[in-house]
């Protein structure tokens, strides 16, 4: 059975942080609120020295019937309660692997990287694919990772997994393969300006004769780029769609 350490890494150790340390990042507290009273995603901040929660929104996306408080109170201890038993050594794997591929960036690019991936939450008798994403927030003067920023939205897939790394900075994405324990670079998807168009004219409700009529172009055009959209995505329909466009900034 998994422990609390296993979602830890040597290499990762956090030494020295102090009580002025910690006065030095309440603004980053702060931000996170400020943050998450603009979005309906749960956002929460990890501490790499205390190995809990620093700071965990009211959103209750994430919270699984326990209050923000009690959340933040279990810490890493959440996980082991609210994520399905099966689904706990894919985050081990997927924390270690993590954080060998943001150790293979120079120090002044590591807060340009973020990683991304799906997995259940239980509430009772509910199960919940959620997105989960995480970056940097503070480093030591190592290049350790103290504080690390999450958000958690509805997912746009089907199943856990889809674990991917992101470089900013480079434009470079990653994908990791729970079979052979590897990343491999992903291949990025382009959306033509017509196709974010109609992603954008949907998500304000407009059907796809409407679409048309906006677009000056004929329904069947329409249709046809609507067809693009989803194999590019592989999705089954605009919902969906809509979702894995929002979720990698695709429009």
């Amino acid at each position: 059975m998994a422990q609390i350490d296993d979602f830890f890494m040597y290499e990762n150790r956090v030494e020295g942080i102090t009580d002025a340390d910690y006065q030095r990042a309440q603004p980053y507290v702060e931000a996170a609120q400020a943050f998450a009273q603009t979005t309906y995603q749960s956002i929460y901040i990890i501490d790499y020295y205390r190995k809990n929660f620093l700071y965990v929104s009211d959103n209750p996306l994430f919270l699984c019937g326990h209050t923000a408080d009690e959340v933040r109170q279990m810490g890493y201890g959440f996980y082991l309660s609210h994520v399905p038993e099966d689904e706990v050594p894919m985050l081990t794997e997927l924390n270690r692997s993590g954080f060998r591929a943001f150790y293979d960036e120079p120090v002044e690019n590591r807060r340009q990287c973020m990683m991304s991936y799906d997995f259940h939450i239980t509430n009772g008798n509910r199960l919940l694919l959620v997105n989960h994403k995480i970056t940097p927030l503070a480093m030591t003067t190592e290049g350790h990772v103290w504080l690390a920023l999450c958000t958690v939205s509805l997912s746009p897939h089907k199943e856990a997994g889809h674990i991917e790394f992101f470089q900013f900075h480079t434009g470079e994405k990653r994908e990791y393969s729970l079979e052979s324990h590897r990343w491999k670079i992903r291949e990025t998807i382009t959306l033509k300006p017509e196709e974010k168009q109609i992603l954008t004219l949907s998500a304000q409700g407009y059907t796809m004769k409407e679409i048309a009529e906006k677009m000056l172009h004929s329904f069947d055009t329409v249709k046809f780029y609507r067809r693009q959209i989803f194999e590019k995505l592989d999705v089954q329909n605009i919902t969906e769609a809509l979702a894995f466009a929002t979720n990698y900034g695709l429009v």
